[in-house]
C-alpha cells in the first residue's frame, strides 16, 4: 500500500505541529536544569511504556512494571507485563546512544531484533524466572517475605521443568538472533503472517521518510508515526514505531541528552476514533496533538514533582547526620513507586526499618494492598 505525501495538507498541520515543537523544546529545557531532571526522566520512561501497551489495547499497572524491572516481582509476569519491560528497555537503549543511532540501518536492526526475542520466548524465560523470584519471596503465602532466605530445595517445585523451559527459551532467542532473523527454519504459521514482508515494508516507511526530510522535524515525526501505523511495519512489535519517531525529535534538537519524548503519554489522551479515523488528516491532527499533551503533561509532572522535592527537604531540617532520610529522599525522587524491599537493598537497612523510615517521610502508599506495597511521592 502506497503512502503519498502530496496528498497531505500542511497548511492545518503547520500550527498543532509548531505549537508541539516549541512545548516539547521548553519542556526540555526545564529537565536539563532541574534538580528532579532525572527522577522525572524515569519516571516518564515507565509511563510511557505503560500507555504505549494502553495504546495498543492491553493494560498494564505501574507499579508491576516497576517491580519487574527491579526484579522485584510479587507474581508471574504476563506477556503484556513483558512487552511493556521490552518498551521500557528500549526507550532507555535509544536515550542512551547518540541521537541519529535509533534511526540509523544498524540501530534499526538492532531494534528490530530486541523485539523478535521478546515474541520468540522471552515470555517463558521471565515466566520461568519469576516463578523462582515469587517462591523465594513468598514462599508461604505470608507477609512480604523480606526474611525468605535462597531458593534452594523448597517444596512443591519442579526445577526440572523450570530448566527446560529456560533452556527452550535460550535456545529460541539464539536461533532469532542467527543472519536472516529466523535461524534459518521456516516461521510457523500459527505466529507469523507468512506473506508478511517487514523488510519490504521497513523499506517503503524509510521512502515515506526520505520524502519527509526537508520537512519541520516535528512533522517529520507526525509523518513518519502515521506511515508506520498505516503500513504495519512490524508484526509482533507495532510500538517500535513511537520511540523511533520521537528519537527523530530528539535528532532534530527537539529534545537533548537522555529525555527521550513520552509521546505515548499524549497519545493515551487522544480519543482513539480520532487516532484510528480513515481519514488521514485527521489521524496527524491527533498526532500533533498528542505530541503537544505529551509535553504538558511533563511540564505538570515536572511541577509536581519540584514542589515534592521541595515538601521532603523541609522534613530534613534538623536532623542528624546519620539520618537515612536524605538517602530515601533521593531514592523515592529517582523511582516512581519503591517497596520494602527496594528501600531495603538501597539503604542497608532492614525491612521493619525500611517501612518505618517510609512512614516518617510520609510516602502515599500507591498500591492498596496489604501486602507487597510500595510507596510514592504525593
Amino acid at each position: 500500500m502506497a503512502y503519498d505525501l502530496a496528498k497531505i495538507n500542511m497548511t492545518t498541520l503547520m500550527r498543532p505541529a509548531f505549537d508541539a515543537g516549541i512545548a516539547l523544546t521548553r519542556l526540555d529545557e526545564r529537565i536539563a536544569r532541574s534538580d528532579v531532571g532525572a527522577g522525572l526522566i524515569e519516571r516518564q520512561n515507565f509511563a510511557d511504556a505503560c500507555a504505549s501497551l494502553w495504546i495498543d489495547g492491553e493494560l498494564v499497572h505501574l507499579e508491576d512494571l516497576v517491580l519487574h524491572d527491579a526484579t522485584k516481582d510479587i507474581r508471574t509476569p504476563t506477556h503484556e507485563l513483558t512487552i511493556a519491560r521490552d518498551v521500557l528497555r528500549t526507550r532507555r537503549r535509544v536515550a542512551a546512544h547518540l541521537p541519529g543511532w535509533a534511526m540509523s540501518a544498524d540501530g534499526v536492526r538492532v531494534l528490530r531484533q530486541t523485539s523478535d526475542v521478546a515474541a520468540a520466548g522471552m515470555d517463558e524465560l521471565e515466566t520461568a524466572a519469576a516463578t523462582r523470584r515469587a517462591v523465594a519471596i513468598d514462599p508461604e503465602g505470608e507477609g512480604e517475605g523480606e526474611d525468605a532466605d535462597a531458593d534452594e530445595n523448597l517444596p512443591g517445585i519442579d526445577y526440572a521443568a523450570i530448566d527446560a523451559v529456560l533452556a527452550r527459551s535460550e535456545a529460541a532467542i539464539e536461533n532469532v538472533k542467527r543472519p536472516g532473523r529466523g535461524g534459518g527454519q521456516e516461521k510457523d504459521p500459527m505466529i507469523y503472517d507468512l506473506d508478511w514482508d517487514e523488510d519490504a515494508r521497513l523499506d517503503e516507511w524509510r521512502a515515506v521518510l526520505r520524502q519527509a526530510e526537508n520537512l519541520p522535524a516535528v512533522l517529520q515525526a507526525i509523518i513518519a508515526l502515521d506511515a508506520w501505523n498505516e503500513l504495519s511495519v512490524l508484526q509482533h512489535a507495532p510500538w517500535l514505531g513511537r520511540p523511533l519517531c520521537a528519537s527523530i525529535l530528539r535528532e532534530a534538537g527537539i529534545t537533548t541528552g537522555a529525555h527521550l519524548a513520552a509521546i505515548n503519554l499524549g497519545l493515551k489522551t487522544i480519543p482513539v476514533d480520532r487516532r484510528r479515523h480513515r481519514d488521514r488528516e485527521t489521524r496527524m491532527l491527533a498526532i500533533a496533538y498528542g505530541f503537544l499533551a505529551a509535553a504538558e503533561i511533563g511540564m505538570k509532572e515536572h511541577d509536581r514533582l519540584t514542589l515534592a522535592k521541595t515538601m521532603m527537604d523541609r522534613k530534613l531540617e534538623g536532623r542528624r547526620t546519620s539520618s537515612k532520610l536524605p538517602e530515601l529522599v533521593e531514592l523515592v525522587m529517582a523511582k516512581p513507586l519503591v517497596s520494602a524491599r527496594m528501600v531495603a537493598k538501597t539503604l542497608d537497612v532492614t525491612p521493619q526499618a525500611a517501612r518505618r523510615i517510609v512512614m516518617e517521610l510520609g510516602l502515599r502508599e500507591m498500591t492498596g494492598r496489604g501486602r507487597f506495597r510500595a510507596w510514592g511521592v504525593v
